[in-house]
């Protein structure tokens, strides 16, 4: 996930940094705890901080719900050397272009730590009640693949002309360009999905439920696509839990870390995300360090 290399850190001797990511609860969370959180973790070692993108609870409706880039700009403030990544963005609630705009500022805030995960989106109903289309996956994978191209292509410097199906560009730019160019992971949880994780995407984001169907496929479009499975990455999340309960109680993640990483790399995996909802998850996180 670092867009970082160890030579870039100004505290060399903290590196290498574990290889597991944390995804922190953003429904029903405080944005104090979520910032004090990410501090905590940068400071443990932990690879990445990852936020969800919600717009609202899918139970109580007063729940507060922490807004995913406003959230990570925040973080990147506010830590040194961790990782920060979208897990993932949902392409229909944002134009490419505004986003090419919000990673390149976010990449300049955290000084080159950014990844952009970026998903067709998944909760018809969050899309419904702010009045955004949800067509069929079919539709919101060809509007993921247009976007990823305005994303790059504003990424360049430009000016930038696009002329798609879903998606027009004239004499566009968006500076200050990130520097490096963001990652971008396909967030895939269905066959096509998978299949332009594999054409465009510079790593798939993969949620551990899914991942043991869709993996062969994902390796087949590689193979057909003429890329070596070397040139990308596996990104998997574990995200499982409900908002405000422990999510990490007794779990391999804080029980047995390294064996539990050593695992899921052998099935495949190159990075792990895993969840954090309370005060009592990053607890044991940052005791889990002691145990590698």
């Amino acid at each position: 996930m670092r867009a970082l290399t160890e030579a870039d850190s100004p505290d060399a001797t903290s590196w290498p940094r574990l290889p597991i990511g944390v995804a922190l609860g953003s429904i029903g969370a405080d944005a104090r705890w979520w910032l004090e959180s990410a501090r905590r973790l940068d400071a443990a070692g932990y690879d990445g901080i990852w936020c969800w993108d919600h717009f609202m609870s899918r139970g109580k409706k007063a729940n507060p719900v922490l807004e995913q880039w406003t959230t990570l700009a925040a973080a990147g403030a506010v830590t040194e050397r961790i990782g920060i990544g979208t897990f993932v963005t949902n392409v229909m609630t944002r134009h490419p272009a505004v986003l090419a705009r919000m990673a390149g500022t976010l990449q300049e805030i955290s000084g080159g730590r950014l990844t952009v995960g970026l998903g067709a989106g998944g909760d018809a109903v969050e899309n419904e009640a702010y009045g955004i289309p949800f067509p069929a996956i079919g539709q919101r994978v060809a509007r993921l693949e247009e976007a990823v191209a305005v994303l790059r292509a504003l990424w360049t410097g430009g000016p930038v002309a696009y002329e798609g199906r879903f998606f027009r560009l004239r004499d566009a730019v968006a500076f200050p360009l990130p520097d490096p160019a963001p990652r971008i992971l396909i967030g895939a949880g269905s066959p096509a999905g998978v299949r332009l994780a594999a054409r465009i995407g510079d790593g798939w984001a993969a949620e551990v439920d899914e991942f043991a169907d869709l993996e062969p496929r994902w390796r087949e479009a590689l193979d057909r696509n003429g890329r070596r499975r070397s040139e990308v990455q596996v990104v998997l999340g574990f995200g499982s839990g409900r908002s405000g309960q422990d999510a990490l109680r007794g779990s391999p993640w804080v029980e047995e870390p390294r064996a539990a990483a050593d695992e899921w790399r052998s099935r495949g995996a190159d990075r792990m995300i895993v969840p954090a909802r309370t005060t009592a998850d990053v607890d044991a996180l940052v005791t889990a360090v002691e145990r590698w």
